[in-house]
C-alpha cells in the first residue's frame, strides 16, 4: 500500500472516530436534556394546578410550601397565585401574601427577568413564568412561576465537557499515531541515508532489507539494485583491470624473455663444458664439485622453466597430440625431481591399473602439468610424506589424481588458486596452476580440487579418451 494510501487512510479514520464519538456523546445529551425539560414541565404543570385549585377554592391552607422543598431540584424558585386585582393571595413565599401586583406589568408566557441590582450573583438568568387562569369566560387571576433552568445549563456544560475531552483524546491519538508513523518511517530515511554515506565510503557491503511494499521499500529496492550494479561494475573493472595487468605482463615477458634465456643458456653450456673438461683434472674434489655443477644446472633450469611460464601464458597453446601411456610419461617426468624428493623425505607411489588406455594429449605440455602437481605437493609437504598418483577409467573419461599429505588449502584460498599470480609460498610467480588450467581445458578436460587444512590436497583431472592409432 502506497504510503500517501496510508495517510490518507489514517487521517479519514481519526475523522470517523472523532465524528462517531461527538455522535454519540450528543445523543446522550439530548436524552439528558430531553428528560431534565420533561421533568421541569411536569414539575411547572403541578405548580399551576395546584395554584389554580388554590386560586378556585376557599381552602386557607396553602400546599405551595410544601411543593417548593421538592421542586427546587426542578429549578423552580417561586411561586405565586395573584387574582384579578393583583392582589397575591397565595405564594411560597408566606411575606409575599397580600401585596399587589400591576397586571399590567405581567408578561404572560414565559421570558427571562432581570436581576435585581446589587443582587446575588446567580449561575444563570431567571426565568418567569406567567399563565392566566380562566374558567368559563371569566379570568380569575393569575399564576406566576420563578424559575432557574440551571440544571439544563449544568447538562449543557457536561456535555460541553465530555465533547472536549472526547476531541482532546481523539487528537491525542493522533498525535500518539503520527509520531509514530514518523519515527516508523523516517528511521529507515535516516538508515537509508547512512547507508548511501557508507557506500560514498566505498562500502559495497551494505545490503537494505526490504520490509514494506510503499514507497520506503520501493526505495530500500533501488538502493540495493543499485548496490548490486555498483558491485558489478567494481568488479568488472577489477577483471578489466586484470585483463590490463596480464597484457602488460604478457608483453614484459615477450620482452624480456631472450635476454634472460639467452645468458641462462650460456650458463647451462658453460657448466657442461665444465663438466666435461675441467671435472675430470679436480681429483678428490670432482664428487663435491659434479654435485654443485648440478644444482648450478638445476637452478638454472628452473629459471628457464619459470621464463618458459611466462612466455606460454600470453600465447595461445598449440596442441601437438598423440597417443601417450600415462606410466611411461611418469617414468620420464619423476626422474627430474627425484634429487629434490629425496632430498625433502618425499616419496612417489604410482597407482595405475593395469590396462589404462593411452592418452590422447600433447606429452610435452601435459609433463608440465604432472611436474607442476608434484612440486606443488612436495613443497606441501615440508616435513616429508607420500605422494600418491592414481588413475581411474570411466567410460570415455579418464580421471588422474594427484593426492598429498600436506598442510592442505584453506577454504578462502581455494577458489583462488587457478588465478594467475596468486601464490601462497615464498618462492614462485603464481602460474603453475593457472597454466596447467589452461592446458587440461585446451585438452577438453576438467581439473578439480579438494582440500582439508592440516590433511592433504587432492588434484582430480579429467581427461576425455579419443580412438588412436599408436
Amino acid at each position: 500500500m502506497r504510503l500517501n494510501a496510508k495517510l490518507i487512510i489514517i487521517m479519514m479514520s481519526l475523522l470517523v472516530l472523532a465524528m462517531l464519538t461527538l455522535f454519540i456523546l450528543n445523543q446522550f445529551a439530548q436524552t439528558d436534556l430531553v428528560n431534565e425539560i420533561q421533568d421541569s414541565s411536569q414539575e411547572i404543570s403541578k405548580a399551576i394546578q395546584m395554584s389554580i385549585e388554590d386560586l378556585t377554592s376557599d381552602a386557607e391552607t396553602s400546599r405551595l410550601t410544601e411543593f417548593l422543598t421538592k421542586a427546587r431540584e426542578k429549578g423552580i424558585n417561586e411561586i405565586n397565585v395573584i387574582n384579578s386585582e393583583g392582589e397575591i393571595v397565595d405564594s411560597s413565599d408566606p411575606e409575599k401574601i397580600g401585596k399587589k401586583r400591576e397586571l399590567k406589568k405581567l408578561e404572560k408566557g414565559v421570558h427571562a427577568v432581570r436581576r435585581p441590582v446589587g443582587g446575588a450573583v446567580l449561575s444563570q438568568k431567571p426565568y418567569e413564568v406567567v399563565v392566566p387562569v380562566i374558567v368559563g369566560d371569566e379570568q380569575l387571576g393569575y399564576v406566576q412561576i420563578n424559575m432557574m433552568l440551571d440544571n439544563i445549563r449544568d447538562i449543557q456544560r457536561a456535555n460541553f465537557i465530555r465533547r472536549l475531552f472526547a476531541t482532546g483524546m481523539v487528537f491525542t491519538v493522533g498525535i500518539a499515531l503520527t509520531i509514530f508513523l514518523a519515527r516508523r518511517y523516517t528511521t529507515p530515511i535516516k538508515n537509508l541515508v547512512e547507508d548511501f554515506k557508507r557506500i560514498s565510503a566505498g562500502d559495497l557491503s551494505v545490503t537494505i532489507p526490504v520490509e514494506s511494499s510503499d514507497e520506503i521499500g520501493e526505495m530500500a529496492e533501488g538502493f540495493n539494485n543499485m548496490v548490486e550494479k555498483l558491485r558489478e561494475r567494481e568488479a568488472l573493472e577489477k577483471r578489466l583491470y586484470e585483463a590490463e595487468h596480464l597484457s602488460r605482463v604478457g608483453q614484459l615477458a615477450s620482452g624480456i624473455a631472450h635476454e634472460i634465456r639467452n645468458p641462462l643458456n650460456y650458463i647451462s653450456l658453460a657448466i657442461d663444458h665444465l663438466k666435461r673438461e675441467m671435472l675430470p683434472l679436480c681429483g678428490d674434489k670432482c664428487a663435491e664439485l659434479e654435485e654443485l655443477t648440478g644444482n648450478i644446472k638445476e637452478e638454472v633450469r628452473r629459471a628457464n622453466y619459470m621464463v618458459v611460464n611466462f612466455m606460454n601464458y600470453g600465447r595461445p597453446l598449440k596442441l601437438r597430440r598423440s597417443a601417450v601411456v600415462y606410466g611411461e610419461l611418469l617414468d620420464k617426468v619423476l626422474p627430474v625431481l627425484q634429487s629434490r624428493l629425496v632430498e625433502q623425505h618425499v616419496v612417489v607411489e604410482q597407482q595405475l591399473p593395469p590396462g589404462l588406455p593411452p592418452l590422447w594429449i600433447d606429452g610435452e605440455l601435459f609433463r608440465n602439468c604432472i611436474l607442476n602437481f608434484v612440486s606443488n605437493a612436495a613443497q606441501a609437504m615440508p616435513d616429508g610424506g607420500t605422494i600418491t598418483l592414481g588413475a581411474v577409467c570411466e567410460g570415455d573419461t579418464v580421471h588422474l589424481t594427484f593426492c598429498d599429505q600436506g598442510n592442505g588449502i584453506s577454504p578462502d584460498d581455494i577458489s583462488k588458486i587457478f588465478q594467475p599470480y596468486f601464490t601462497t609460498k615464498d618462492v614462485g610467480i603464481g602460474l603453475g596452476l593457472a597454466i596447467t588450467e589452461r592446458i587440461i581445458k585446451e585438452h577438453g578436460g576438467e581439473i578439480g580440487v579438494e582440500s582439508t587444512v592440516g590433511v592433504g590436497t587432492t588434484f582430480t583431472v579429467s581427461l576425455p579418451l579419443q580412438a588412436a592409432e599408436i
